[in-house]
């Protein structure tokens, strides 16, 4: 193998002339350039230089050695600057999938405050609700992932335990009602209050929350409408075509007309964490990045 370091001192010699005279450019002594010497020439199988009285040339090989040791020594360089500009945040990419909500509401500020100190570091956001976006994560396919599940949902052992876990913020779940309805202004419902009501539905996971919780108090929701896009909720709310219950997060990120917000007690909630690989998290861009949208979620915890 061809080392960097015997590459520089062959090309010290070519220019020099001599083993003393390149061992005096780069600091070192006249015996160390011959051993480095004898070593390249071992690694390639074949002689370099030829002494000839005092001063050294190049054979034909040490020629097209030398000609290509520009070209290597330069891309070892620039490749040397580029992972130093990473590691000082100077340059950076880092890969983002976010669930709609987050992407509309933690994402922009963590993503601002981001550039602002880290000009050079690009982040690109794509949209998949967990756990896709968990799985593009663990298959390479980001390098961060914000994602969320609901406080004592079943599940068997840690989801997410092969993966470092930056918690976020615990979003509760907001009823939300036609403005209308005879429960419009009061200040908080227990989910048992809605059971007559046709619902309408959000994301898989949350729609299986609903479930859940709904079947906790007793019934089974009737379940008219099921879509993953939250204004088309908010729509069909504001409509008077069912109820829903929504994160307050999705809900600062609609305009609810025609519909009200309601407390749901008891209180239900979801966890929201920001998800990398643990080799990942050692990353400069990726550990800012996280620090960012921790910063971004505390200005929203109540």
């Amino acid at each position: 193998m061809i080392e960097a370091r015997h590459l520089r001192v062959l090309r010290a010699v070519a220019a020099t002339g001599s083993f003393s005279a390149a061992g005096r450019e780069l600091g070192c002594t006249q015996p160390a350039v011959s051993q480095q010497m004898k070593a390249l020439e071992s690694s390639v199988g074949t002689p370099l230089l030829i002494r000839s009285g005092r001063e050294m040339r190049l054979t034909q090989a040490g020629e097209a050695l030398v000609r290509h040791a520009a070209g290597i020594l330069s891309g070892l360089t620039a490749a040397e600057e580029e992972v130093a500009a990473i590691a000082g945040l100077r340059a950076g990419r880092v890969r983002l999938v976010s669930f709609p909500s987050g992407s509309s509401t933690l994402v922009p500020t963590a993503l601002a405050a981001l550039r602002a100190a880290h000009p050079g570091t690009r982040v690109s956001l794509e949209e998949a609700e967990p756990p896709q976006s968990v799985e593009m994560l663990r298959e390479g396919d980001c390098d961060v992932a914000l994602a969320f599940r609901y406080e004592g949902a079943a599940r068997g052992g840690d989801e997410w335990e092969d993966l470092v876990v930056r918690p976020l913020l615990r979003d509760r779940l907001v009823a939300l009602v036609p403005e209308r309805h005879r429960l419009a202004r009061a200040g908080s419902v227990a989910i048992g209050d809605l059971a007559r009501e046709p619902w309408i539905a959000g994301c898989p996971r949350c729609r299986g929350q609903l479930v859940e919780v709904c079947e906790g108090a007793g019934f089974t929701p009737r379940i008219d409408f099921a879509t993953d896009d939250y204004p088309a909720v908010v729509g069909l709310v504001g409509a008077g075509l069912g109820v829903a219950v929504l994160p307050q997060l999705a809900i600062e990120s609609v305009r609810p007309r025609g519909a009200r917000t309601v407390t749901l007690e008891p209180a239900v909630r979801r966890e929201i964490v920001a998800l990398t690989l643990p080799d990942l998290a050692q990353v400069p861009a990726v550990a800012a990045t996280l620090d960012r949208l921790e910063r971004a979620a505390g200005r929203k915890q109540p």
